[in-house]
């Protein structure tokens, strides 16, 4: 991954607890047990990739006034080796360099061996004083029971699309650019509930647009998205039942070079709006600000009439995602759900 891709990740990098996102529920705990001198000797930080668990780390050590001789960072994943943890169980008797701790990061943690683990869970029993441990890792059932209970565990929760348009519009703001409600939408739903990943979305767009304004039609262009008018008309051919207009549209998204996953997303996402439309005022007025007025004209209207947009596509399509990733054809398993469906 470029170097520029990274750029408004690291710039906006939240430095304090306040600037977090989302994560209020640890924010408060760690913020109150340092306020109280609770410090515990090890941290389990886990959750979905680009949550921020080792952003939360790093502003852990500033507010226990650890400089960065003294934060020591480990890739679990390229030094997942007994011989790694031996290292490091060497290191943890020096004393910090200029620092009332040392902090070791294990990022990863669940790529170490089993004994690297074992070897790691006798420094986390009994370790020095000075040292405090951070271990995150995307994935929890592959760390030791053993380990999990020596530690105080977070669980970081993925960004809600709310969330994420609100981390949005401060780095547009911040970059001197302008956004529309449309292209914040999208660019929030293409962030699949990660910080980094709708940064680095966000990055492509503030690098590509000529000038400050960014809009929908280059966020399709730019992030390879179908067309609303696309996802549209497929909603169309759906509720009429025409299987063949329906093929023929998904063929032509092939042909595009769309990206079936982002094709799949969008399509959900268009189903269940309409049904929030059908079901839910308070939802239809939230959706009216967010989307562009004839695409919502569009939805409102599909939503009083739908025939055959209801939850049994939604779950059809749902279901298709898994098939999605074993599929020798990218369009392949969107095919299938949709001739399922019709054919009933």
């Amino acid at each position: 991954m470029s170097e520029q891709h990274h750029v408004l990740y690291r710039k906006y990098r939240p430095e304090k607890f306040s600037e977090v996102f989302g994560q209020e529920h640890i924010v408060k705990v760690l913020k109150g047990s340092l306020e109280l001198g609770n410090i515990g000797h090890a941290y389990l930080f886990s959750g979905p990739r680009g949550t921020g668990k080792t952003t939360m780390a790093r502003i852990m050590a500033r507010e226990l006034q650890c400089s960065d001789t003294d934060i020591i960072e480990i890739d679990a994943a390229s030094n997942r080796g007994i011989d790694d943890i031996r290292q490091l169980r060497e290191g943890i008797h020096s004393l910090p360099f200029s620092s009332p701790y040392k902090m070791y990061i294990i990022d990863e943690v669940h790529m170490l061996t089993k004994e690297a683990f074992n070897a790691l869970l006798k420094t986390l029993e009994e370790p020095p004083s000075h040292v405090i441990f951070i271990l995150a890792t995307t994935e929890l059932h592959k760390v030791l029971p053993t380990v999990v209970s020596r530690c105080m565990s977070f669980v970081f929760r993925a960004p809600s699309k709310n969330v994420l348009k609100e981390m949005i519009k401060g780095v547009v703001e911040k970059e001197g650019c302008t956004i529309d409600a449309p292209s914040l939408e999208l660019i929030a739903l293409l962030g699949n509930g990660s910080f980094r990943d709708t940064q680095g979305v966000l990055q492509k767009l503030i690098s590509y647009t000529k000038d400050t304004a960014i809009t929908k039609e280059e966020v399709e262009l730019v992030t390879g998205a179908p067309s609303s008018l696309l996802i549209s008309n497929l909603l169309s051919a759906i509720n009429e039942k025409d299987i063949s207009t329906s093929l023929d549209i998904l063929s032509e998204a092939h042909e595009q070079n769309i990206d079936s996953f982002i094709f799949l997303q969008m399509l959900t996402d268009a189903v269940r709006k309409i049904l929030f439309m059908r079901f839910s005022e308070q939802e239809k007025g939230r959706l009216k600000d967010e989307m562009d007025p004839s695409e919502y004209i569009f939805y409102t209207d599909l939503a009083s009439q739908a025939k055959y947009i209801n939850s049994k596509l939604l779950e059809e399509l749902l279901n298709s995602y898994q098939h999605m990733k074993v599929s020798f054809s990218p369009y392949l398993a969107l095919e299938l759900a949709l001739m399922k469906y019709m054919d009933e």
